[in-house]
């Protein structure tokens, strides 16, 4: 297939954020991939080691917990190359990404939550369990696969240091599996130490505590619902070394910064795409800005896979804006 179409996204200055935060602010539009994902870098490299190691053959079933996205590029891959697909994905999942799913011929099984692989109704737990006991699968496993994290330090990083020409100051990125933020704050922090990597997470998420405390929490707290990001178990790709800050935001902060900037800029962002820019704002309110700033948010996916949980009222509006791509 053509992997051209996988990274080198663009990297485009926004005038609007630039405007409000009096710094530059540049969007790494990772909806640019194949797929319209961040999640199509870790899919691929995935399927590619395994490939390489003689761990996928021809006819076997690629199995993944997911909360929609590496499916989606799991699938697409999978379809292409002669795969089967089998997609653990929680209940709530967002309907757009279940359909796309089912569309690209992977067998989608709903599950409880996703609350690691300690918890029997897991989507971890059951893809697992599934893998282990079915002769030819194998299971991606993103939030422990290296390949996760590593693509993201080969491909992305890289990426975002040469489009700044190496003046960025700040990365900010949602913190789903960890492995965007662990692989590409990884490369930037190789590169100059003093670039502030910064995560964004759900209220409720356990990774700040983790990254504070060394521990998780001894309770875990209700967690607000954002798709893509939060956990209440730390992935082994996550790295909390190479994270500065850790910022936690609210569904409804989140939900407002989508649609205005959706009114801003006439463009529609997926939910952990809108939950960095609620980061953002927390992280301005709260720390110092400097006029010389070169701040990198990276938006993972496109909104066209949330209109129903996120863009309601925007539905008639929008409901045939989907040209760009």
């Amino acid at each position: 297939m053509d992997t051209t179409t996988i990274g080198n996204t663009p990297l485009q200055l926004c005038p609007y954020l630039s405007e409000k935060y009096a710094c530059s602010i540049f969007i790494k539009k990772e909806f640019y991939n194949a797929n319209k994902t961040s999640k199509d870098r870790p899919a691929w490299h995935m399927i590619q080691e395994a490939i390489r190691l003689g761990l996928l053959r021809k006819g076997d079933t690629i199995v993944e917990a997911s909360s929609g996205n590496t499916g989606i590029g799991l699938a697409q891959f999978a379809l292409q190359l002669g795969y089967g697909c089998r997609i653990y994905l929680t209940k709530d999942c967002a309907r757009e990404k279940l359909s796309l799913l089912r569309q690209l011929g992977a067998t989608v099984v709903a599950c409880a939550n996703s609350n690691g692989i300690s918890d029997k109704e897991s989507t971890q737990y059951q893809a697992a369990v599934y893998a282990q006991n079915t002769p030819n699968c194998f299971f991606t496993d993103q939030y422990n696969n290296p390949q996760n994290p590593l693509s993201h330090y080969q491909t992305t990083g890289p990426e975002i240091w040469e489009q700044t020409s190496g003046r960025i100051t700040h990365f900010f990125a949602g913190i789903g599996t960890g492995g965007t933020i662990s692989g590409a704050g990884k490369y930037l922090k190789f590169k100059n130490n003093n670039i502030q990597i910064c995560g964004v997470e759900p209220n409720g998420s356990i990774l700040s505590h983790l990254k504070k405390h060394g521990t998780l929490p001894d309770e875990l707290p209700a967690m607000d619902k954002i798709d893509g990001i939060g956990r209440k178990f730390a992935p082994a790709v996550f790295d909390p070394e190479v994270i500065d800050d850790i910022l936690q935001v609210s569904r409804i902060d989140t939900m407002n910064w989508a649609n205005t900037y959706y009114q801003e800029e006439e463009e529609l962002l997926g939910f952990s795409s809108a939950a960095v820019l609620a980061g953002l704002e927390k992280y301005a309110d709260t720390r110092p800005v400097r006029a010389d700033d070169h701040m990198v948010l990276l938006f993972a996916d496109y909104g066209d896979r949330y209109l129903n949980s996120l863009y309601p009222t925007l539905k008639k509006e929008i409901a045939q804006y989907d040209e760009k791509f």
